[in-house]
């Protein structure tokens, strides 16, 4: 029987080359003080999902503790206090324990309109982010931020380190690919937490016109980008544990293929699978399930590779992305011209990977093309790096 590993675990483990374990990292939302002045006397909106808690308390419920004026919520995919399915609407309402509005900021309302900001002082963003281009929340971040520019709106971001902060990885998007699941010229894994990625796209001029939020950013205290990070809280739903968060970068490309990547199972994005890959002695069956109601090849057997014991195989963490997998999925496809959905394009941010893949490049020989974009970007994020290497 394989070691499946828990969730909240700090890894001290992990291959040689991963980063040296540290004391766990006071997130920005528990330093109260120092942002306190900013919102005494304000109105104030907060964009937060499940995972905005101030130690054991959601942050809304902290803030009105302490006599903070909400007068707003704003909720990205996945919703407010409870998590929906990847991709669906998330619908305005009244948060059931404090009756406050909230706004939906997903689906065809991604960016707050002026109604939405009306009397409002201070927007707060208080995210925990993966450090991955694909997750939506950094689009969240974009639009919150251009909405807050254009209507002279402060934007105080609360921040959270980054779980996948400990390297820089992935080809540079295309920005004539941008999209909802890919903005920025930034690498699959930019190695960035969401406060040092708010100073980055508001000193690069990546808001529509070039406009400048008035951003500030509470950083964490005892995070540095050497730390291996466990997140208290599932990111999103299916996420349900460290071993998926650390495959995430690698294995998402699959939501551009036919495969399926274990959504409706006990382990999404630990697995990938199809019914027409060989069957080498693993095989799963998606079915809905809270998270998943209605996921990818639904009822069908899939086989495919197993990855639930990746950490505990020493696979994850690793400071770069496997594309063996994806590349070895590919080879062992019987109906090529069928094995990429148009997503893919989008979700890689360019037709290159693609492309590459198709040609038969290998691992390596992809990696090489991706070097002279993530040179460029490394240097361009010390910049905004608000935590040491």
């Amino acid at each position: 029987m394989k070691l499946l590993l828990p969730f909240f675990l700090i890894v001290s483990f992990a291959v040689t080359s991963c980063p040296a374990v540290k004391k766990t990292p006071l997130p920005g939302v528990l330093r109260y003080d120092e942002y306190a002045g900013l919102l005494a006397g304000r109105s104030v909106a907060v964009t937060a999902n499940q995972t905005s808690m101030a130690g054991e308390v959601h942050i809304v419920d902290f803030l009105l503790q302490r006599g903070v004026a909400i007068k707003a919520i704003f909720a990205p995919e996945h919703g407010f206090r409870e998590m929906a399915d990847a991709g669906e609407a998330i619908i305005d309402g009244r948060d059931a324990k404090t009756g406050l509005p909230v706004i939906s900021l997903y689906g065809n309302h991604r960016k707050p309109a002026p109604d939405d900001l009306s009397g409002i002082d201070v927007v707060i963003f208080d995210i925990q982010d993966v450090g991955v281009r694909f997750y939506t929340y950094l689009g969240t971040l974009h639009y919150l931020m251009e909405a807050c520019a254009e209507n002279g709106v402060k934007c105080l971001v609360l921040d959270r380190p980054d779980p996948n902060g400990f390297y820089v990885d992935g080809n540079v998007l295309d920005t004539a690919y941008s999209s909802f699941v890919g903005m920025h010229p930034v690498p699959v894994v930019h190695g960035m937490t969401v406060g040092e990625y708010a100073g980055m796209i508001n000193g690069e001029g990546w808001l529509k016109g070039g406009v400048k939020c008035d951003l500030t950013v509470i950083s964490c205290l005892d995070y540095d980008h050497g730390i291996l990070y466990e997140l208290p809280v599932r990111p999103s739903p299916n996420l349900p544990n460290q071993n998926a968060v650390y495959l995430y970068p690698s294995i998402c490309f699959f939501e551009g293929t036919t495969l399926s990547l274990g959504r409706g199972t006990p382990f999404p994005f630990q697995v990938y699978g199809s019914p027409h890959l060989p069957d080498r002695g693993f095989s799963f069956i998606p079915v809905s399930m809270p998270g998943a109601k209605n996921p990818p090849l639904m009822g069908v057997k899939c086989f495919g590779t197993d990855l639930r014991n990746a950490l505990g195989e020493g696979l994850v963490p690793d400071k770069k992305i496997n594309l063996d997998w994806i590349i070895n999925a590919y080879k062992d496809y019987p109906e090529k011209e069928k094995f990429f959905t148009s997503y893919f394009d989008v979700l890689s941010g360019g037709p290159v990977l693609r492309e590459q893949i198709i040609e038969g490049m290998t691992q390596e020989e992809i990696r090489e093309t991706w070097q002279e974009g993530l040179n460029k970007f490394r240097e361009l994020r010390k910049r905004y790096l608000l935590y040491k290497e």
